[in-house]
């Protein structure tokens, strides 16, 4: 889902620049997309079907046991782009993080915070194996700024810079001066079961949290649907202007340290807890390195209590952090 948020400020500049765009994922991040940009064709992708299991520590195992399908569904994908460039007269193509999407007959960009992809053990194998398939493409759009206490730090960390280019946070969001309303917003996310695991905790501890709550589960489905529960405001999820406004209404966000959340938080410039998906290296390494930067305190999903969210006040927050215009990336695509 994050990599679907994070792409709606690039489809929408893309769209002021006179292109014509089409959407191409499947899923909950399909549906959100199409939710978001319902006058726009989109195409279903083979889908990955990532999951998490209930034992964080086994996903290292559990991911190795899903190589061989992600292998036959990035083959499959690239025969639904090649097919695709032929009968649309596609002029580029951007990929954030889809193996298969690629076409070397034009040009093709690769979204990435993740040079470097940490997976334990495996570690040096999977990052080199990810170099190799971000060599093919044009360009490498990293969304972070290129400095000294960029977030992603290590997981950006190469000797291959060719053809990487740091252009900024991408956020879909924008900050707006509201009164707080939440004391707490809990915005929800990730594939299952760990989303579901997360929300049933939250929603045992945060009914016995003295001020309000609005928890958004993160659950896209056809129908919006909000009720409340003592304290709690209960929503299944929100579009982007229901989302931004309930941040910045926001006093403390709670959420998993996915990197499209840390951006919006950024470019937000809210204070945050984060919990970390277990046995996810890559949301582990940045809540650990947000807690470094004295911006964000984080505790592992089995710690979580309702006295940890106090260690938020004692952390400076996202503060001065900016969107860069990234109208200028796209002349790589003009007169295709």
């Amino acid at each position: 889902m994050g990599h679907a948020t994070r792409c709606i400020p690039i489809i929408c500049t893309l769209e002021q620049k006179g292109f014509h765009v089409i959407i191409a994922s499947d899923g909950d991040a399909l549906l959100l997309l199409q939710k978001e940009f319902p006058h726009i064709k989109t195409i279903v992708l083979p889908s990955y079907n990532i999951s998490y299991p209930k034992n964080g520590k086994i996903f290292l195992f559990h991911f190795i046991k899903k190589i061989p399908h992600f292998i036959k569904t990035i083959k499959l994908e690239k025969n639904v782009i090649k097919q695709l460039v032929k009968e649309e007269q596609i002029a580029g193509i951007i990929s954030d993080n889809r193996f298969g999407v690629f076409e070397p007959s034009i040009p093709c960009v690769y979204i990435t915070h993740q040079i470097t992809v940490f997976s334990g053990f495996f570690t040096a194998v999977t990052s080199w194996v990810h170099q190799q398939i971000i060599k093919k493409y044009k360009q490498c759009w990293v969304p972070d700024l290129n400095t000294k206490n960029r977030f992603t730090e290590k997981l950006t960390q190469t000797t291959t810079k060719n053809n990487l280019q740091f252009i900024g946070f991408l956020s879909r969001f924008k900050k707006i001066n509201e009164p707080i309303i939440y004391d707490v917003l809990v915005m929800l996310s990730g594939p299952e079961p760990q989303r579901s695991l997360l929300e049933n905790k939250l929603l045992r501890i945060l009914k016995k949290h003295p001020k309000k709550v609005l928890f958004v589960c993160g659950k896209m489905e056809q129908t919006q649907n909000r009720k409340f529960e003592g304290n709690l405001e209960i929503v299944n999820f929100m579009t982007s202007k229901e989302l931004e406004q309930a941040i910045n209404r926001s006093n403390i966000v709670l959420a998993r340290s996915g990197y499209s959340t840390i951006m919006d938080l950024a470019v937000l410039q809210k204070k945050a807890f984060f919990i970390p998906t277990p046995g996810q290296f890559e949301q582990e390494y940045l809540a650990k390195r947000l807690e470094a930067l004295k911006i964000a305190p984080y505790c592992e999903q089995d710690q979580f209590t309702l006295e940890a969210l106090n260690e938020v006040s004692k952390y400076l927050g996202f503060r001065d952090y900016l969107k860069k215009d990234i109208s200028s990336l796209f002349g790589l695509f003009e007169g295709k």
